[in-house]
């Protein structure tokens, strides 16, 4: 079946197109895109007024299935993520069984493929079960559909473990995602350390315990020649080495959240829980460095870290509650508001963090790009619309965010994926 959207603002990074155009879609690619395309049958979608990318792609996402069911499944965590304005999503392998080996990655695609258009990327365990000993088999994990490699939540510890890491990923393709976390410098901390977290009698945890592993796995990257990439940026420390490293053309590359553009530690004054995550809600210089990163390309893409978690589990004492949020339905609206509205960072800048930037670093072919012959992958969103999401508008079984009832300006209204599209827009 034809489609044709028409007169959309047409923002593709790859090409530096930023111009009104018709996009015309012939089965699963893009078929031409141009001024003024006659219809000719095609079914239409009217763009006027919005903006037309290439599909979003989310590289940091958990979808918990297999083993935590409770707080998300892999139906519900792709309702979440399509109804965000997502074609793509990258599931981390903290699932229970961890993501180790091919059996559990053949799972997950099933799974998707059975309840939701949604392309979904699985990431593997860099060790077997996250547990920082013995690698995982990447060729194996591969062959069956990994696109990269992460013991997220659980922070490589040794040196020597996370070289061979970086070697054996490399020689097969893959990227090796590090969550920096130096265990002994965190200690009992439950949010970032400084003047607030001594007015709360919280236990802090300060920005050197990212910033000291990430300078560790710059140097690795520099020694095996092997790329690594930084998850949840969320210091000044760590965004100037990251960006000392590129400019010495070390192959590292790097990752934000909305949750670390958006809030500082002073969201965590009230004690809701929903303000505990993993790296912790920094300080104010922190935070301008985080955007300043994104703005230059320091770091490359925008991902949400969705982490759903029970309600019984986020009602407890914050020192005692899970660290995550979700996010898959505020990222967009986040960005828009906050960055792009603001003129921090530019609409096309946001655009590859979100879609070309993800699809280069994961190896997507066809993906990320608006271009003859590209998969017809596309995000269509409101820069004036306005969103507001009560918890009844969350598609994920969890409802841990902070951004409910805030309205921010920036609306996600359709996505299409391999043609087919799926309005996002919510209703009312």
């Amino acid at each position: 079946m034809k489609r044709l959207v028409k007169n959309g603002r047409v923002v593709d990074p790859q090409s530096g197109t930023d111009d009104t155009l018709d996009i015309l879609l012939d089965g699963g690619r893009i078929a031409r895109v141009e001024k003024r395309i006659p219809e000719k049958g095609a079914e239409v979608f009217d763009a006027t007024g919005m903006v037309v990318a290439p599909g979003f792609i989310d590289m940091h996402v958990h979808l918990r299935e297999p083993g935590f069911e409770r707080k998300e499944t892999i139906a519900s965590g792709l309702a979440a993520a399509l109804a965000g304005g997502f074609s793509g999503v990258c599931c981390m392998p903290n699932t229970r069984p961890v993501n180790d080996n091919a059996s559990v990655t053949q799972y997950i695609l099933d799974r998707a493929r059975s309840c939701s258009p949604v392309r979904v990327y699985p990431i593997g365990a860099v060790t077997r079960g996250s547990k920082g000993e013995e690698l995982a088999p990447y060729a194996e994990m591969r062959e069956a559909g990994v696109r990269a490699v992460s013991d997220d939540g659980h922070p490589v510890a040794s040196s020597a473990v996370m070289r061979r890491a970086l070697e054996y990923a490399g020689s097969l393709g893959l990227l090796v995602i590090d969550h920096c976390e130096d265990l002994d410098l965190v200690g009992d901390g439950v949010m970032n350390e400084g003047p607030v977290s001594v007015r709360l009698g919280l236990h802090g945890i300060p920005a050197e315990a990212e910033s000291i592993p990430v300078r560790r796995d710059i140097t690795l990257a520099r020694l095996t020649g092997q790329r690594v990439h930084i998850a949840h940026v969320s210091t000044r420390l760590a965004v100037e080495a990251i960006r000392a490293a590129k400019k010495k053309r070390v192959p590292v590359t790097a990752e934000a959240t909305p949750h670390h553009f958006s809030l500082t530690e002073a969201a965590v004054l009230g004690f809701d829980t929903n303000t505990k995550m993993n790296p912790p809600l920094r300080e104010q210089d922190d935070v301008d460095a985080v955007i300043e990163g994104l703005a230059d390309g320091t770091i490359d893409a925008i991902v949400t870290d969705h982490a759903p978690h029970a309600y019984e589990e986020k009602m407890v004492e914050f020192d005692r509650a899970p660290s995550g949020i979700i996010g898959l339905q505020t990222a967009v609206p986040l960005a828009l508001d906050r960055l792009v509205r603001t003129d921090r960072i530019s609409l096309k800048r946001m655009v590859d963090a979100f879609s070309s930037a993800p699809a280069r670093l994961l190896g997507l072919e066809g993906k990320g790009r608006i271009q003859e012959g590209a998969d017809a992958d596309l995000t269509i969103f409101s820069l004036r619309k306005e969103t507001c999401l009560a918890p009844g508008d969350i598609k994920s079984l969890s409802k841990n965010s902070p951004f409910l009832g805030m309205k921010l300006k920036g609306a996600v209204m359709a996505v299409i994926i391999a043609g087919e599209l799926y309005s996002a827009a919510k209703k009312g």
